[in-house]
């Protein structure tokens, strides 16, 4: 089980993968970030925390879960000669939200920058909602970086330390 341990190329591997998960993880971190800042200053330290417990959780229930996923390759229904299988509906959902989730927070920037001469920035004030928010935007944007290292290493200790180092 831990045979990897010995091997010069699985710590390669190891720090390979941690690196490419810190990177992966930036569009995480700003989206978290500009979800916390939406909450009244009290709650933002602990839905900080809670975000990046979140992330945490969500990269690896994804990556014990990623072969299950990879795995939905039978066709589930055809539109326009293209079939689509229930891979491609779970990453097109992820998509469509990443997109509605990116236009609504480029609306509110800019009514903000219109409300800093007028009146004050608009405050979330449901910590429950935008845990929820972070959540889903976890498992999103998890994804990259969870098939990334099913690709790049075999061993799934390698993967699991990888994504909770980084």
């Amino acid at each position: 089980m831990f045979e990897w341990i010995a091997s010069p190329e699985a710590w390669i591997a190891l720090g390979t993968l941690a690196a490419l998960e810190i990177v992966l993880g930036i569009d995480n971190i700003i989206f978290l970030s500009i979800l916390v800042g939406r909450l009244p200053e009290h709650q933002r330290a602990f839905a900080r925390r809670m975000g990046l417990g979140l992330a945490m959780f969500a990269r690896l229930a994804l990556l014990f879960s990623i072969s299950w996923v990879m795995g939905l390759t039978d066709n589930w229904f055809t539109v326009l000669g293209n079939d689509i299988s229930g891979r491609d509906v779970i990453l097109i959902g992820g998509g469509l939200f990443l997109l509605a989730k990116s236009t609504q927070e480029i609306h509110h920037s800019l009514e903000g920058m219109e409300e800093d001469s007028a009146g004050p920035k608009v405050v979330a004030n449901n910590l429950f909602m935008v845990l929820i928010q972070i959540a889903i935007l976890d498992i999103v944007f998890s994804l990259d970086s969870v098939i990334t290292a099913v690709g790049l290493v075999n061993e799934i200790e390698i993967m699991a330390i990888a994504i909770v180092s980084a």
